[in-house]
């Protein structure tokens, strides 16, 4: 079967730069490599001839001669790909590690998985910031091994599976592959009698309280990171645990940004003469004035008591909108009351609305 041409196996124009050439091969790495695609032949296959095309296309010489004759052009030009010349860390950094034939036997610290905790809060602690204590399950070092999971009087062994290394080597076709120890789970050493205690763990559990300090500002899907207090991981770092903040909704605020919004009833004798009425903020209630013939929908701003935001302490505003309540369970008193008052007044003057809209409507009449 003939091979397909190494531009289009990396999908590059024939002009690509260097650049484009590394971009691309840890594109088609990254995406068929066989540790990412355990048992699957054609991933490998892919994973081949992209490594393959890189080879050649990354090599001036080789790039020349494919350029000139094709693929009989590099035949015979260095037995295939050999990646000792290529700085494949940078092209993989702390993906893949080192994979491709480099010599160091170092042995990166493991590091525990980053946790998550979900904690709700009031719009008020949300807004002015609050501290909040919580429980985690944890681990703590086991006083009779001091951690090392081995029973007492005794010590871990190194692995002979991987000298020590935590990582073993495996060939598979022209490209080596490092992997997790499976012996001694990267760790580089294996415990022959198990500390009873904590049955080898070096570690064992224990519910642990935390303070956690929330910022002013804080918002549904932000998070504060605590480091270190995520997943323990014996001879290694501990990873962080992410305190995901979820506000409550409140009955009577809603918050968009710095800004908060409040729909407020008010008397109709203070639309019509004016007056003032209680408005609640974050921290206690405010006197709002309200000046006569106010109509529902009209909206009055408060400085400086609506949210602000984390790393930013300027708080925003209250926009509270008015909605003028009629009064309703009147007796006949009142009604007749109301009767009275209504007889005295005058719809051009006194309900300058109504009249607009009924002279509009007698103009679609006409």
């Amino acid at each position: 079967m003939s091979k397909r041409d190494y531009y289009d196996t990396l999908e590059v124009s024939r002009d690509a730069s260097a650049n484009d050439l590394k971009k691309a091969f840890k594109k088609k790495a990254m995406k068929y490599h066989p540790d990412r695609n355990p048992d699957n032949p054609e991933a490998a296959e892919k994973f081949k001839e992209a490594a393959e095309a890189y080879d050649v296309l990354s090599d001036s010489q080789k790039k020349s001669a494919y350029d000139q004759f094709g693929h009989s052009g590099v035949e015979g030009m260095g037995g295939g790909p050999n990646f000792n010349d290529v700085n494949i860390n940078d092209i993989f950094g702390d993906i893949f590690g080192d994979v491709f034939g480099t010599r160091s036997q170092s042995r990166r610290q493991r590091r525990g998985s980053d946790l998550q905790y979900n904690l709700d809060l009031s719009l008020k602690e949300a807004v002015l910031g609050t501290q909040k204590k919580i429980k985690i399950p944890s681990h703590k070092i086991c006083n009779d091994c001091g951690g090392s999971g081995a029973a007492k009087g005794t010590s871990p062994v190194t692995c002979t599976n991987c000298n020590g290394t935590g990582q073993v080597r495996m060939q598979q076709g022209f490209f080596s592959v490092q992997q997790t120890c499976s012996v001694c789970s990267g760790t580089g050493q294996v415990i022959k009698d198990k500390c009873r205690t904590c049955g080898g763990a070096g570690a064992i559990k224990e519910t642990k309280i935390l303070s956690v300090n929330i910022p002013a500002g804080v918002d549904n899907g932000d998070k504060v990171r605590l480091s270190g207090e995520g997943e323990w991981m014996k001879g290694g770092q501990s990873g962080d645990l992410y305190v995901a903040i979820r506000v409550n909704d409140n009955p009577l605020f809603d918050r968009d940004g710095r800004n908060l919004y409040i729909e407020a009833p008010i008397p109709f004798d203070v639309s019509i003469m004016g007056g003032s009425i209680k408005i609640p903020t974050l921290e206690k209630s405010i006197s709002l004035k309200i000046p006569p013939n106010t109509q529902t929908g009209k909206v009055f701003r408060i400085k400086g008591k609506g949210a602000s935001i984390v790393r930013d302490r300027r708080r925003g505003d209250i926009l509270c909108r008015v909605v003028v309540e009629t009064p309703s369970n009147l007796d006949k008193k009142q009604i007749k009351l109301l009767e009275e008052l209504n007889r005295s007044l005058n719809q051009s003057k006194n309900y300058p609305g109504t009249d607009t809209f009924l002279k509009a409507i007698s103009r679609i009449k006409d």
